[in-house]
């Protein structure tokens, strides 16, 4: 490739490039520093990479690893999508209606976040922090948060092969799952010893927030003198419902800090009406609790309406949208995030809990053990505060 060709590639790319690497770039501790000189020497790795690899180099793949690479460090839930992803992502167009129940973050491979409950997933065994290596046969090492999504969605009734690799275990199992449609979740409540009501939130949704009023008021009418929320392997919904969910809860402060390098900070605070449910709480997480379940939980512990029990969160409270490229690709990018009621960072952080209980390991193929040390322990510390 002659000087001249590659500089006409450099002078095509340059605008791409500055606009992933702004993004990247400013997003971290920049120290002062211009994005220029960043380019610079990008011009220069390319130059010599082009110049003298030991043979011919195919300029669109290294520019597409280049692009891949730049949005892998932003976070988890960005990426580069080629000109046929940008096609379906702006189409909203899917694989089918049925999946097989997962939510999924990058950490080296594809990692679970979450398997919902009652889910192909779920009923196969998956657990939060499980590594897929495979969907399909394709390996996920670089494949994005955005593409394995997709990879798990289909028609009702067919089969995804998933290679799935647990802890330190040093062979990985093979898992076929069945997709299916997924059915609602709505809350479900019941009352516990000692007069402790239980909501268990198996995701959120439009009409989550309503529904979780209902059934906590229900138990609070039936004569409850505390409220447990388990919010465990809860990942799913519209972010924003998990902060209309805590209205029933908070009647006055902030319930959480929106921030996005266009609008700056804003508060979301509390309004007249909200916190009919006054009973008090401990809120049930652990890293499959996510999204709209960390920003519920953050805003009752962030304005001291109930303490968190069992494991840090996911970290996962950002907002994604798309931004075209001039090849015709795209980058699905982070541009907004939630934070605490306090303004401090959720997304990539998680929430660490008040009470810590870690959760037992299980081998793959095994069963839970019996009991419930989580629900235990906060059964124990809320019959306390009753007793007091």
């Amino acid at each position: 490739m002659t000087t001249r060709t590659r500089f006409g590639i450099i002078l095509i790319t340059a605008p791409v490039l500055a606009f992933a690497l702004v993004g990247g770039l400013l997003g971290k501790t920049m120290g002062g520093q211009e994005t220029y000189p960043h380019l610079r020497v990008f011009d220069d790795v390319f130059s010599l990479t082009t110049g003298n690899y030991v043979e011919e180099v195919d300029v669109d793949r290294l520019m597409h690893g280049a692009m891949h690479g730049l949005a892998d460090a932003l976070d988890a839930d960005s990426a580069y999508l080629t000109t046929a992803q940008t096609t379906v992502a702006q189409s909203g167009a899917g694989n089918g209606p049925a999946d097989v129940g997962l939510d999924l973050t990058r950490q080296y491979y594809l990692r679970v976040v979450a398997a919902r409950e009652n889910s192909p997933a779920a009923k196969a065994g998956l657990r939060p922090g499980d590594f897929i290596r495979a969907i399909g046969g394709e390996p996920t090492r670089d494949m994005s948060v955005w593409e394995g999504m997709r990879q798990l969605q289909g028609a009702p009734g067919s089969a995804v092969a998933l290679v799935v690799l647990r802890g330190n275990a040093a062979e990985p199992h093979d898992v076929v799952l069945t997709r299916e449609v997924p059915p609602a979740l709505a809350p479900a409540a019941r009352m516990l010893p000692s007069k402790i009501g239980y909501v268990r939130v198996g995701e959120f949704a439009a009409a989550t927030p309503a529904a979780l009023r209902k059934a906590s008021a229900g138990l609070q009418s039936e004569g409850a003198r505390a409220l447990i929320l388990d919010l465990r392997g809860t990942a799913r919904g519209p972010i924003e419902t998990g902060i209309e969910s805590a209205r029933a809860f908070v009647a006055g402060g902030t319930l959480a800090v929106f921030e996005s390098r266009g609008e700056g900070r804003r508060t979301i605070g509390a309004a007249p009406g909200d916190g009919a449910i006054t009973l008090p709480m401990a809120v049930l997480t652990d890293f499959g609790t996510a999204g709209p379940a960390e920003l519920l939980a953050a805003a009752l512990v962030g304005n001291k309406r109930a303490e968190t029990i069992g494991e840090r969160t996911a970290g996962r409270a950002a907002l994604q949208r798309l931004f075209a490229l001039p090849d015709g690709g795209s980058l699905w990018m982070s541009h907004a995030w939630y934070l605490t009621p306090a303004g401090a960072a959720i997304h990539e952080r998680g929430l660490q809990p008040d009470v810590p209980v870690p959760q037992p390991d299980v081998e793959f193929g095994s069963p839970a053990p019996d009991g419930d040390p989580t629900l235990e322990k906060a059964v124990e510390r809320l019959g306390s505060r009753i007793a007091s």
